[in-house]
C-alpha cells in the first residue's frame, strides 16, 4: 500500500522520546468522569478535524483552536493535548476539561484550546484512566506515545471553498463532443513524427490504421462542443467544476507536447472560443456557477515548440530560432543538452517531449512559465480569461539541469508557482499530479492545494470493488484493509487538503473503471456512491457516469456516447441524484469521517459523515448479494426512537438499540441521513 505517515514532520525521533510527561499540576479531573478501573476503552475514543471537533480547521494567526475529544461516558480520569510548535521547537501541554455528554448519553466530550499564533503545529491526545494511558492522533490509537502521524494546525493556509464543495468533471476534448466540424482535423492534414493525421468517425475505434500513430487519430471534439454540452454537465449531472486535458497548440490529440502555451489549438477553436467557454462556465444562467481548471504541462514542451524548434507543425511562425536550432537561441537555457543538438533531457526518454530546465530562482524559464504577469500561468488566470486553477502534469519532475525532480529544487519551484498563482487569482486552485504519497507537497500549505488522489482513493477503491488496481493488475482488499489504507492516507494530510483531493474512479491515464470491474454496471453504481460520499472532491472522468468501457491508453479515451447522456440511463440518473444529495448536505463535503463497520465476512464497509446539522451513515455492500446490515449509528450520536432516511430510496428507518438495520442490495449502498 503506497502510503506513509509523516504526522510529526521534521521532528527527530530522539526528541519525541526524551521529552518528559507533564507534571500533576497540568492534569485535570472532572467529577463527571471518574471511573478508576485503570483501563481506557479505545472503542469510545474519537477526534478528527471536522466541525464538531475542531473550532478552526483553517485558523488565522490570531485564531485559537478549540479541540473536542470524545470518550465513553465515565471512562477516563483526565485528558491532555500535547502539541509541537515549530516556532520554538518544543512540545506544549494543554489540560482538557469535561464539557458535555452527547445526545445519547453514551459519550463524554472533553475540550482544550491550542493558543493562537502564526506557527505550524502538530498535536496528539494523551488519554488517562488512573494508571492506564492511551495516545490518539491522526494515525490512530496506541498504548505508547507515537512519534508521527499527528493532526495539523497550519495558520494562514486555506484551500478554495469552491473545490471543497464542488464536483469535478474531466473532459478529454477531442473525444467529448464535436461542436464545430469546420475545425476538424482531416485525413493527411499534416504529418508529425512520421505519422499522417487520421480522422475517425465518432464512435469508431481509437487505434490508428498505421501502427504507432495513435496520437494522430482525431475525432473532432473541441471547446465549442464542451460549451454546447454545459447543460449536460451543469444541469443533468450537476457538476460545477470542469477540468480540461491540455488544450494548447500541439500536433497530437492528447496535447501533452505543447507547441505554444499562449494559443488554443486550432482543432479545439481559438483563444476567443476558450474565453467564451470560461464565461459560460462561470455563468449562473445555464446552471450552477461553475469553475474551469486547465491542464498545465510545464515539465516539458513539445519538440515543435518555438522554444525548441526541432519539428514543425501548423502555421505558427517562430520569430527566433529555437534551442535545437542554435546555441545562441534566447531559449537555449530553457533546455538541457548533453551534446547539442542531438542529445537532450526528455520526459522519460520521449524525444518529442524535451524537458524544460528551470535553472535557478529568477531564471528565464521560471519567468516565462509563471514568474511574471505575462507568464503562461498568470496570463490564463488573469482577465480576459480568468480560469480558476491549474492541474500540474508530472508535477514532481519539474527541476533544473535535466534532473527528474530533485526535492529541493522541485519544492522551490512549487513554492514560487503557488505565489504566482495566488497573486494572479487568490481563489485559484493548484492540483498536482502524483500517484503516491503527495504529502510533501501538501502538508505545510506552501505548494499545492490538493492532488489527484490515486493513492488515497482510486487504487484502494478499485482493489476493493473491482479486485484489480487502477492499472488492471490483480489485487484485492477486505473492508478492514480498505479502511486501514484510507485512514493512513487521510492521516498524511491537513484536513482542508483532504477535502480538495480529487477522487476519481478512472482518468485518462488508467483503464476505465467499468472495464476493470468486468463491465458490471452495479459495481459502477457502488463506485459512484462511494465517490460522492467520501472525503474529497468527486471527479468524474467523462463517460464514467454511464459506465464507459476502455482498456489502457489509448482505449481509455473513447468518444462519448451521447445516446447514454440522459437520466433514462440508470447510472446517469444515479449520478445526478448523488450529486444533488452531496450538494444538499455539507456533512458529505466538509463533515467528520468516522468508520462505523468493517465486516470482512460479508464484505460490508460503513462510515459516518457528520456536522452540526446532520449525521449521515453510509453503508456499502461489496458483494453481489443483498445483505442485511446492522449499522451502529449510536456512534454518530443518533438517539433511540429517532428516524433516519435513506437519501437514495426515501425509505425510513428507526434507530433501535443504537442501531439501524437495513437491507443493502449487492454492489450498492444506502445513505442514511438524520
Amino acid at each position: 500500500m503506497k502510503r506513509a505517515r509523516h504526522g510529526l514532520r521534521r521532528l527527530p525521533l530522539a526528541l519525541c522520546l526524551t521529552l518528559a510527561l507533564p507534571g500533576a499540576s497540568l492534569w485535570s479531573t472532572a467529577a463527571h468522569a471518574a471511573s478508576n478501573d485503570n483501563n481506557v476503552e479505545w472503542a469510545g475514543l474519537f477526534h478528527d478535524q471536522g466541525p464538531l471537533y475542531d473550532s478552526a480547521p483553517e485558523p488565522t494567526a490570531s485564531t485559537p483552536v478549540a479541540l473536542t475529544f470524545r470518550t465513553y461516558k465515565g471512562d477516563i480520569t483526565s485528558a491532555n493535548i500535547k502539541y509541537y510548535d515549530s516556532a520554538d521547537g518544543q512540545f506544549h501541554w494543554v489540560a482538557m476539561h469535561w464539557v458535555a455528554n452527547d445526545a445519547t448519553g453514551t459519550y463524554d466530550l472533553w475540550q482544550g484550546t491550542i493558543p493562537a499564533s502564526s506557527s505550524e503545529k502538530y498535536y496528539r491526545f494523551q488519554i488517562n484512566d488512573g494508571s492506564a494511558v492511551a495516545w490518539y492522533n491522526a494515525a490512530g490509537i496506541t498504548g505508547s506515545e507515537p512519534s508521527s502521524g499527528d493532526f495539523f494546525v497550519v495558520p494562514g493556509f486555506t484551500t478554495p471553498s469552491w473545490i471543497k464543495n464542488g464536483v469535478m468533471y474531466q473532459v478529454f476534448p477531442d473525444r467529448f463532443y464535436d461542436g464545430n466540424t469546420a475545425n476538424d482535423v482531416t485525413n493527411g492534414q499534416y504529418t508529425y513524427a512520421g505519422c499522417a493525421t487520421e480522422q475517425h468517425a465518432w464512435g469508431t475505434g481509437v487505434t490508428a490504421n498505421v501502427s504507432g500513430c495513435n496520437s494522430e487519430v482525431f475525432f473532432g471534439g473541441d471547446l465549442a462542443g464542451v460549451d454546447q454540452k454545459l447543460g449536460y454537465i451543469k444541469n443533468t449531472l450537476g457538476a460545477d467544476i470542469i477540468y480540461l486535458n491540455p488544450i494548447f497548440s500541439s500536433p497530437t490529440n492528447h496535447k501533452y507536447d505543447t507547441q505554444d502555451y499562449y494559443t488554443v489549438d486550432p482543432a479545439f477553436g481559438s483563444n476567443s472560443t476558450l474565453q467564451q467557454l470560461i464565461g459560460d462556465v462561470h455563468s449562473s444562467s445555464n446552471g450552477p456557477r461553475g469553475y474551469l481548471v486547465l491542464d498545465g504541462v510545464f515539465n516539458h514542451s513539445g519538440d515543435s515548440s518555438c522554444w525548441f524548434g526541432k519539428a514543425s507543425y501548423g502555421s505558427i511562425s517562430c520569430p527566433q530560432q529555437g534551442a535545437y536550432q542554435s546555441q545562441s537561441s534566447p531559449y537555449y537555457s530553457y533546455y538541457t543538452f548533453q551534446s547539442w543538438p542531438g542529445s537532450y533531457s526528455t520526459f522519460f526518454g520521449i524525444p518529442s517531449m524535451p524537458k524544460l530546465d528551470y535553472g535557478a530562482s529568477g531564471s528565464a524559464t521560471r519567468n516565462q512559465i509563471y514568474g511574471n504577469s505575462g507568464s503562461v500561468v498568470q496570463t490564463w488566470l488573469a482577465p480576459p480569461y480568468g480560469i480558476d486553477g491549474w492541474r500540474l502534469d508530472a508535477a514532481q519532475y519539474l527541476d533544473a539541469g535535466g534532473n527528474n525532480g530533485s526535492d529541493a529544487t522541485n519544492h522551490q519551484i512549487m513554492r514560487e508557482m503557488r505565489t504566482a498563482v495566488k497573486s494572479a487569482n487568490s481563489n485559484a486552485t493548484i492540483i498536482g499530479e502524483y500517484w503516491g504519497d503527495a504529502s510533501s507537497w501538501l502538508d505545510d500549505g506552501a505548494e499545492w492545494d490538493g492532488a489527484m488522489n490515486y493513492n488515497g482513493f482510486t487504487q484502494p477503491v478499485s482493489e476493493w470493488i473491482c479486485g484489480v488496481d487502477e492499472s488492471g493488475n490483480s489485487a484485492s482488499l477486505t473492508p478492514s484493509q480498505l479502511d486501514s489504507w484510507l485512514h493512513g492516507t487521510r492521516a498524511d494530510l491537513p484536513v482542508d487538503v483532504q477535502q480538495t483531493m480529487t477522487n476519481f474512479l478512472g482518468s485518462h491515464d488508467t483503464s476505465r473503471f467499468a472495464t476493470r470491474c468486468g463491465g458490471d454496471i452495479w459495481k459502477t453504481y457502488l463506485g459512484l456512491i462511494f465517490q460522492m460520499t467520501y472525503v474529497g472532491t468527486p471527479t468524474i472522468y467523462y463517460g464514467d457516469e454511464y459506465g464507459m468501457q476502455g482498456g489502457a491508453d489509448p482505449d481509455n479515451r473513447r468518444t462519448f456516447d451521447w445516446s447514454q447522456a440522459t437520466t433514462g440511463n440508470a447510472a446517469v440518473a444515479l449520478t445526478q441524484q448523488l450529486i444533488r444529495i452531496r450538494n444538499q448536505y455539507p456533512a458529505l463535503r466538509t463533515g467528520s469521517f468516522m468508520t462505523l463497520l468493517t465486516d470482512d465476512t460479508h464484505d460490508i464497509y460503513a462510515f459516518g459523515r457528520m456536522d452540526k446539522t446532520n449525521r449521515i451513515a453510509v453503508a456499502l455492500n461489496g458483494t453481489s448479494n443483498t445483505e442485511t446490515v446492522t449499522v451502529p449509528v449510536y456512534e454518530l450520536s443518533m438517539t433511540n426512537g429517532s428516524q433516519v432516511t435513506d437519501l437514495i430510496t426515501g425509505n425510513k428507518y428507526t434507530v433501535s438499540g443504537g442501531n439501524v438495520t437495513v437491507n443493502v442490495e449487492g454492489h450498492y449502498g444506502v445513505i442514511l441521513a438524520q
